[in-house]
Formats: structure tokens, C-alpha cells, sequence
């Protein structure tokens, strides 16, 4: 059975945090970990390789936090996936003792699989994914009152 990673996992919630409370404001670390339920220790590595990868931006300071970097149709699930994998360094096919069986017929079928995988979440991007958690999730951002004039 294919299993989705904890890190995978985490940065797929907290780029999809990011995108539905995101406005004005950068939104805060402190705030996703509150909502979504991540240690703050693994949401900062996830964050910071979001943003050496151009999915997210820091922004510095006592206000600062974390914006979309593109516009939410333009990032998909598969952009994140490779960046959360590229930090394992691997693939996930280890064919150091395997069999001539192993590296010719297994490991190229789990490529193949994984290649499949990989175009099905191409074609997933983060806009889908916030509708989804609009229609199945409580996700209302708190009302700020203006006191402008």
C-alpha cells in the first residue's frame, strides 16, 4: 500500500493553510501550527524548503510569516511532492541486493508507478485543493473589525 509521508503530509497542509488564510498579512508559523496541528520544529524545515523552492516567501520580521510565492493555480501537489522527496535524496527504490528480478521487472514497474503517481498529482493544484477544504472543512478566517474611516 502506497502511504503518504508525515513531512509530505505537513507541507501539504500548512501550503493549504497558507492559501486560505493568506491576505494582507503574511501568515505566521505559530498560527499554522495552531490550526493544523504541526510541531513547530518540523513545519520550519518544511517552510524554509518550501521557500528555497519559489512555493512560498518568507517575510521578515515581528509581522512576518509566509505568502504564496505564485498564484494557487499555479502551484500543484506534484511541485510540492518533489520538493519534499528531493529532501530524502532518493527514490525510494532500493535495488542494492536486490534480485536480476528485482531491478528489471520490479524496480521499473514501481518507476513506472511512481511516474503515473506523479502526473495524476500534476494535475492537482492548490486552488482544488482549497475548494475542497471550503466545502469540507471549517476553514473561515477569523473577521477583523476596521476601525477605518
Amino acid at each position: 500500500m502506497l502511504r503518504i509521508s508525515k513531512k509530505m503530509m505537513y507541507a501539504l497542509e500548512a501550503v493549504v493553510d497558507i492559501a486560505i488564510h493568506g491576505g494582507p498579512e503574511p501568515v505566521q508559523s505559530r498560527h499554522v501550527t495552531a490550526r493544523q496541528g504541526i510541531p513547530q520544529r518540523y513545519l520550519e524545515q518544511v517552510m524554509q524548503r518550501l521557500v528555497r523552492a519559489g512555493v512560498l516567501r518568507g517575510v521578515r520580521g515581528p509581522r512576518g510569516g509566509y505568502r504564496l510565492a505564485r498564484e494557487r493555480r499555479r502551484i500543484t501537489v506534484g511541485d510540492i511532492a518533489r520538493i519534499v522527496y528531493a529532501q530524502d535524496g532518493e527514490d525510494g527504490i532500493d535495488t542494492t541486493n536486490a534480485s536480476e528480478i528485482g531491478r528489471t521487472v520490479i524496480a521499473p514497474l514501481w518507476r513506472d508507478l511512481q511516474d503515473e503517481t506523479m502526473a495524476r498529482l500534476d494535475a492537482i493544484n492548490l486552488e482544488t485543493l482549497c475548494q475542497r477544504a471550503r466545502e469540507c472543512v471549517d476553514t473561515d478566517k477569523p473577521k477583523r473589525i476596521d476601525f477605518n474611516i
